[in-house]
């Protein structure tokens, strides 16, 4: 993994733990930050490696980058000379602007390749080693997969974990829209299909996480 990218994965833990952690100082939680920070950290490294699993399984490799919109419109003219770093700007203001109510963690995108050995396996022919659209969806499933999987383990366990578990569902809520470059659109545009079965999934888990926030509060 380039030293680069690391430093994308390390910014989005920081910017995850300190809209978290905002979010309990608000509330007057402070002692909860600590467990903030490591929550973040352990939560994307889950998402990653999952991400990473899969890509190991299709014989391919996966970068994660901090998410960036580089369009402000529809015509292909209309670009910024320099991307903004979205995946750190938005979840920030989105944040203080609610005062800690909204969390958006809509942090990594992620680029695949195809390794070598994948030449080797598909046929002995270079055309097979390119990436298509399903492989690159099943590889952005499989981040949401966990993030939900994350989710439940949090409900299950006895020690009052359930607001992370909540912000666990609102992670792959948000990550499913299918814009930009975040994980919902790779998955969107590689099958319609595993979109929507994902989507109404999440959609089932962020109700269940509105009951349990209503409880919560």
């Amino acid at each position: 993994m380039e030293k680069s990218k690391i430093l994308h994965i390390i910014a989005a833990m920081l910017v995850f733990a300190a809209i978290i952690s905002f979010s309990f100082i608000i509330k007057n939680n402070s002692d909860q930050v600590p467990k903030a920070i490591a929550f973040s950290v352990i939560f994307i490294l889950v998402i990653v490696l999952a991400k990473k699993a899969a890509a190991n399984a299709l014989d391919a490799d996966v970068e994660h980058e901090i998410w960036e919109v580089s369009r402000y419109g529809l015509r292909a003219g209309w670009h910024l000379e320099k991307p903004i770093p979205a995946g750190i700007i938005l979840p920030i203001f989105i944040s203080i602007f609610s005062l800690g109510t909204l969390i958006v963690p809509t942090f990594l995108t992620y680029e695949t390749r195809a390794l070598k050995r994948r030449a080797a396996k598909r046929f002995g022919f270079y055309s097979y080693t390119e990436m298509t659209d399903w492989h690159i969806a099943l590889i952005g499933a499989a981040g949401i997969i966990a993030a939900l999987i994350v989710s439940i383990v949090l409900y299950s366990v006895k020690y009052n974990l359930e607001y992370f578990a909540i912000i666990s569902t609102l992670y792959a809520f948000f990550n499913m829209v299918p814009f930009s470059k975040l994980d919902g659109a790779q998955i969107f545009y590689g099958s319609k299909l595993l979109w929507t079965t994902l989507a109404l999934v999440t959609v089932l888990f962020v109700i269940y996480a509105t009951l349990i926030a209503i409880h919560i509060i």
